[in-house]
C-alpha cells in the first residue's frame, strides 16, 4: 500500500537528489543521455573520442613488447589482438550510440544485472587509473628530462593539472580535443615520415630487432601469446570511446551516413590508430636501441620521440623541447579522458553500493589520487606484469558482453533492447556476471601457471573463449529469465515529452523514467539508484530463486545472523587484504628487489608484515561488519517507529480530513444559502427596476401618444386646408392681375393702398409663405409619427422591425441636442447602414436602448475639455449596421474623452453613474443590457480608450 510521497521523501533527500541531478558538472554520469543534452554534431563527437586515443602508453606498450618478445611476436600479437578488439568493439559501440548510454549502463542491461555490473565498473575504473598512472608517468619522465624535476614531484604536477580540465566534463573536453588535434597529429606523424625518408634501412633494423626475446626476432607461439595478453589489456579502452559516443545525435535518414562514420571511426576504429601507434612505438624503440639507448629506457616515449625528432631538427635543445611539448600535449589529451571516464566509473560503482552520490567531481579526485599512488609505487616499471594480469579480467568482461549483444539478443535468448534502470532489473544476472567470473578465474589461474606454460601464454584467449561460450550457454539454461525482473509498462515509448520525477522534481525524457509503486510516482533512474529505503520491494524477487535456495540451505546449517556477518566479513576482508597485497607486491618489486637480494629472510619478513596487516584488517573488517549490523538494526527499529508514527499520523490525518470535510460541508451550506438570498435579492431588485421602468414607459407612452394624437388633429386640419388656401390664393392673384390688366390706372386711393401694403412683394411672397407652412406642417406630422413609433406599446410577442427606422426616429427626437451650443460645435452624425433584413424584436424597448446609448454619447461629447483639446475638434457620432450570418450588429461610437478601466468594469451595474446627482439614475445602461441580453438573446459590449472615444456594440439575432 502506497502512502503520499510527501510523507516518504523528506526535504533533505529531495534537495540532495535535486543537487545530484545538476548536469552542468555531472554530464549524466549515472543515467541515459537525453536528446536535449546531445547538442554536438557527429563530427565534433567523433573528433573528441578520437582525441582520447592520443595516449603514448600505446607506444610504450609497443616498445615494451618489442623489447621483451622481439619483432615477430610483438608484431603479430598487436595485429591479431587489434583485429579482435575491432570486432568486439563494433556491437558495443553500436548499442551504446543507439541507446545513448555509457559502458556501465550497457553492461547492466546486457547480461550482468544491476549490481553485477558494479564489478565491471570497478574493472573499468581500474583501467582508467592504471592508464592514467602510466600516461602521467610518461609525462613526468619528459618533465624530468627537460625541467630536471624529480619524478615524485612530476607525478604530482601531472596529476593535479588534469583535475580542473575535467571539472566541467565533456563540454570543456570537446574544446580541448578540437584545438589540440591538428598539433598532435602533425607532431605524431612527422617523425616517422622523416625517419623513413632519411634512413629507409630503419625498417629493416626493426624487422630484425630481437630485443631481449629468447627467440630473437623469429616467431614463437608462447611468446606471441604472452605479448597478446599484454596487448589485450587495451580492450577496455572501448569503454572510454563509448563515454563520448553516447553524445551522438539520434540516427535519422538525413544523417545516417555521418552517424555510422562517426560511430565506427570513433568507436572500434580507435584500434586502427591504436595498432599503428603500438607498431610505431615498437619501431621507435628498436631505433632507440640501435642508437645506444638502454633496454630499460628505450620503451619510454620521451626517449622514442627524441630519436624521432632528431631526424627533423638538428639542434638538441629544439629536439628536446619539441619532444617534451608533444609528450605533454598527448598526455593531457588522454588523461582528461582517463580522468573523465574514471569519474563516471567510480560514480556508478559507489552510487549502487552506498546509495549516495556526492558528485562526479569527488570521484574525479579519487581516481586521480589512486593513480598518483600507483605512480609513486613505480607502476611504469612493471608495465607488462600489471597489464598482463589486468587483461585477463578485462577480456572476460568484454567477451561476455559481446556474446550477449551478437548471440543472445539476435537469437532471442535475451531481450532485444537494453534495459538499464534498477526498477526493472535483477541485482545479479548469471548470464554475463557468471560468465565473466568463471572466465576470469580460469584465465588468472592459467596466467599464474596453474595449467602449464602454454595455457599461461594464451590466458587472455582462454578468457575470451570461455566467456564467449558460457554467455549463450547460461542464457539457454536459464531461458533468459534473469534479464527483466518486472516489465516496464509505463515508460517504454520513445518520446521527447519531459516527465517530472516525483523525488527530485526535475524533468526527464521517458527513456530515463520508471514507475515506483513504493512512492506511487514516476521516478528518474538516478533517484531510483540512490534510494536505500525501498529494498527493491517493487520487484517480486530482487535476487533470484537460486540465490533464495542457497540462502535457505545456508540458514539450515548456520545461523542466519552469523552467516550474514561471515559473508559481509569475507567480502570486506578479501577486498582490503587484496589491495594491501597488491601494494606490498608493487613496493617489493620496485623498491626492495632491485637493491636487496631476494633472500628467503627478506621474503619472510614481507610475509610476516602482510600477516600483521591481515590481523589488523580482520579486526577492522569485523568491526565494520558489527557497526554496519548495528546501523541496520537501528535503521530497522527507526523504520518500525516511523511506521507506527506514520500510522498515527495517518489516523490523525483521517480525523482531520473528516473534520475538514464537515467544516467544508457547513461552509458550503452557508455559501449556498447566501447565494440563494443574494439571487432572491437580485431578482427583487430587477423586478423593482423592471416595474418602475415599465410603469414609467407605459405612462410616458400614453402621455406622448395622447399628445401626438392631439397634435395630429389640428395638424391634419391645417394640412388639409393648405391646399385650398393655395388654390384660393392663386385664384385671387389671377383675379387681381386681370383687374390690373383691364384697369391699369386705378384711382389714387387704390394706388396709395397698394403702395402702403407693398402689393408687389405680397404677391411674390405669399406663395412662398404657404409653401413654408406646408414644410412646417410636414415636420410636425413626421415628429408626431416618430413619437408614436418610438413609444408605441410592445406586443407580448416579437415583431419584425426595421432597425434603421428606429435609429432615425431616435435621431429625430434628439435633433435638438445635436445642434451647436456654448460647449461645442454641432455634432456630426455619420451613418453607415448595411443591408439589414427585418429583425424580430420588441421595437419600443429596442428604441429605448438606442435612446440611452445616443444620449450617453452626446453627454460624453459635452464633457469639459481643455482649450487646446477643443481647437479644431469636430464632435462626431458614428452609427453603423452590419449583417452577419444569423445576426445583426449595430455600433454606436463617439470620439469623446473615453472611460478609464475602473469605470468600464462597473458600466452595466444597476444605479452606477459617473454623472452628478440629479443628472442620471444609473439605470440606463443596466436596463439596456437586460433588454438586449435577456429580452432579445443578444449581446451588448463596450470598448473605450481614454482620449480616443467609446464604442458600444449590439449584437441581435435576426430570428
Amino acid at each position: 500500500m502506497s502512502i503520499p510521497i510527501a510523507s516518504k521523501v523528506v526535504k533533505a533527500r529531495r534537495d540532495y537528489n535535486t543537487w545530484v541531478a545538476t548536469e552542468t558538472l555531472e554530464d549524466y554520469a549515472l543515467r541515459f543521455t537525453p536528446k536535449s543534452f546531445r547538442k554536438w554534431s557527429e563530427l565534433l563527437v567523433a573528433n573528441t573520442a578520437i582525441g582520447g586515443i592520443s595516449f603514448l602508453a600505446l607506444e610504450a606498450i609497443g616498445g615494451s613488447l618489442a623489447i621483451s618478445y622481439g619483432f615477430a611476436n610483438s608484431f603479430w600479437a598487436i595485429v591479431i589482438v587489434s583485429i579482435i578488439i575491432f570486432l568486439a568493439g563494433l556491437p558495443i559501440c553500436y548499442y551504446a550510440s543507439e541507446y545513448n548510454i555509457d559502458m556501465d549502463l550497457l553492461t547492466r542491461g546486457a547480461g550482468f544485472g544491476y549490481l553485477g555490473s558494479t564489478i565491471t565498473s570497478l574493472i573499468y575504473a581500474s583501467f582508467t587509473f592504471i592508464f592514467f598512472a602510466l600516461e602521467a608517468a610518461i609525462m613526468a619522465q619528459a618533465l624530468e628530462l627537460y625541467f630536471h624535476l624529480p619524478l615524485w614531484l612530476g607525478y604530482i604536477i601531472c596529476s593535479l593539472i588534469i583535475i580542473p580540465l575535467v571539472f566541467f566534463g565533456v563540454t570543456l573536453i570537446n574544446q580541448l580535443q578540437f584545438w589540440t588535434q591538428p598539433i598532435w597529429l602533425i607532431l605524431m606523424i612527422s617523425p616517422y615520415v622523416f625517419i623513413l625518408c632519411k634512413d629507409p634501412q630503419a625498417l629493416h633494423q626493426w624487422v630484425n630487432f630481437a630485443g631481449e626475446s629468447p627467440s630473437g626476432a623469429s616467431f614463437n607461439p608462447l611468446l606471441f601469446g604472452s605479448a597478446a595478453t599484454v596487448s589485450f589489456s587495451l580492450i577496455a579502452q572501448i569503454g572510454e570511446q563509448v563515454d563520448y559516443l553516447r553524445f551522438l545525435p539520434d540516427r535519422q535518414p538525413e544523417n545516417r551516413r555521418q552517424w555510422w562514420i562517426a560511430a565506427i571511426a570513433a568507436g572500434p576504429g580507435w584500434i586502427v590508430l591504436g595498432a599503428a601507434k603500438q607498431l610505431g612505438g615498437a619501431f621507435l624503440a628498436a631505433l632507440a636501441v640501435s642508437q645506444g639507448v638502454s633496454f630499460a629506457k628505450a620503451h619510454e616515449p620521451i626517449q622514442m620521440y627524441l630519436v624521432g625528432f632528431e631526424a627533423i631538427f638538428h639542434n638538441p635543445e629544439v629536439v628536446l623541447g619539441v619532444a617534451t611539448f608533444f609528450v605533454i600535449v598527448s598526455q593531457i589529451k588522454i588523461n582528461v579522458t582517463n580522468a573523465y571516464a574514471g569519474s563516471l566509473a567510480w560514480s556508478n560503482f559507489f552510487s549502487r553500493l552506498t546509495h549516495s552520490h556526492p558528485g562526479r567531481v569527488v570521484w574525479l579526485v579519487f581516481n586521480v589520487a589512486i593513480a598518483l599512488l600507483l605512480m609513486e609505487l613505480g607502476v611504469f616499471a612493471t608495465l607488462d606484469a600489471v597489464l598482463g594480469l589486468y587483461s585477463n579480467i578485462a577480456i572476460a568482461w568484454v567477451g561476455a558482453l559481446v556474446a550477449d549483444l551478437v548471440i543472445n539478443k539476435p537469437l532471442g535468448f535475451s531481450p532485444s533492447y537494453i534495459e538499464f534502470k534498477r526498477a526493472y532489473l535483477y541485482n545479479i544476472n548469471p548470464v554475463g556476471f557468471g560468465s565473466m567470473l568463471v572466465a576470469s578465474a580460469i584465465a588468472i589461474a592459467a596466467f599464474l601457471g596453474a595449467f602449464g606454460s602454454t595455457a599461461q601464454a594464451f590466458s587472455s584467449f582462454i578468457a575470451l573463449g570461455v566467456a564467449f561460450i558460457l554467455s549463450p550457454a547460461i542464457a539457454i539454461v536459464t531461458q533468459g529469465k534473469y534479464y527483466i525482473a518486472r516489465e516496464n509498462t509505463h515508460f517504454h515509448e520513445t518520446s521527447e515529452t519531459a516527465i517530472a520525477c516525483g523525488i527530485c522534481s526535475n524533468l526527464y525524457e521517458p527513456q530515463d523514467m520508471a514507475y515506483c509503486p513504493i512512492y506511487d510516482t514516476a521516478i528518474c533512474s538516478l533517484c531510483c539508484s540512490l534510494d536505500a529505503r525501498c529494498h527493491d520491494s517493487c520487484k517480486p524477487n530482487p535476487h533470484h530463486p537460486w540465490i533464495a535456495q542457497l540462502q535457505t540451505l545456508y540458514t539450515q546449517k548456520i545461523s542466519p545472523h552469523i552467516g550474514q556477518r561471515l559473508l559481509s566479513f569475507l567480502l570486506i576482508f578479501s577486498s582490503i587484504s587484496g589491495f594491501i597485497a597488491l601494494v606490498l607486491w608493487l613496493f617489493y618489486t620496485q623498491q626492495i628487489a632491485p637493491v636487496v637480494e631476494a633472500t628467503a629472510q627478506v621474503q619472510l619478513s614481507f610475509f610476516q608484515l602482510y600477516a600483521v596487516f591481515l590481523v589488523l584488517v580482520a579486526i577492522a573488517s569485523w568491526w565494520l561488519v558489527l557497526s554496519e549490523e548495528s546501523r541496520q538494526l537501528a535503521q530497522e527499529e527507526l523504520d518500525k517507529q516511523n511506521g507506527q508514527l506514520q500510522q498515527e499520523i495517518a489516523e490523525r490525518l483521517a480525523a482531520e480530513t473528516a473534520l475538514q470535510a464537515l467544516t467544508q460541508e457547513l461552509e458550503a451550506r452557508v455559501i449556498a444559502r447566501t447565494a440563494e438570498l443574494t439571487q432572491a435579492l437580485h431578482q427583487l431588485q430587477q423586478a423593482q427596476i423592471h416595474l418602475v421602468q415599465s410603469e414609467k414607459l407605459a405612462t410616458l407612452g400614453q402621455l406622448l401618444a395622447g399628445v401626438a394624437h392631439e397634435i395630429n388633429n389640428p395638424v391634419g386640419f391645417i394640412f388639409g386646408n393648405l391646399k385650398y388656401a393655395e388654390d384660393y390664393n392663386t385664384d385671387l392673384l389671377n383675379h387681381l392681375r386681370l383687374y390690373q390688366k383691364h384697369y391699369p390706372n386705378p384711382v389714387p386711393e387704390i394706388s396709395d393702398h397698394a403702395e402702403e401694403i407693398d402689393l408687389a412683394y405680397l404677391i411674390e411672397d405669399f406663395p412662398h409663405m404657404l409653401s413654408s407652412m406646408k414644410v412646417g406642417i410636414d415636420r410636425i406630422a413626421a415628429l408626431s409619427v416618430s413619437l408614436r413609433n418610438f413609444y408605441r406599446c410592445d406586443t407580448t410577442n416579437k415583431v419584425a422591425c426595421n432597425i434603421h427606422e428606429g435609429l432615425e426616429s431616435t435621431l429625430l427626437i434628439l435633433q435638438h441636442r445635436l445642434k451647436a451650443n456654448q460647449k461645442r460645435s454641432a455634432i456630426q452624425i455619420l451613418k453607415n447602414y448595411g443591408d439589414l433584413s427585418p429583425v424580430e424584436c420588441y421595437p419600443g424597448q429596442l428604441n429605448q436602448v438606442f435612446m440611452n446609448l445616443l444620449a450617453n454619447a452626446i453627454d460624453a461629447l459635452e464633457e469639459e475639455r481643455s482649450p487646446l483639446d477643443t481647437q479644431g475638434f469636430q464632435p462626431t457620432i458614428s452609427i453603423s449596421t452590419i449583417l452577419e450570418p444569423n445576426k445583426a450588429i449595430i455600433q454606436i461610437a463617439d470620439n469623446g474623452s473615453g472611460m478609464p478601466p475602473e469605470v468600464q468594469a462597473r458600466l452595466f451595474e444597476p444605479l452606477f453613474t459617473t454623472k452628478p446627482v440629479g443628472k442620471g439614475t444609473g439605470l440606463g445602461l443596466s436596463i439596456s443590457q437586460q433588454i438586449i441580453c435577456e429580452k432579445h438573446g443578444g449581446f451588448l459590449s463596450c470598448q473605450s480608450v481614454l482620449g480616443e472615444g467609446t464604442v458600444f456594440k449590439i449584437e441581435l439575432p435576426i430570428c
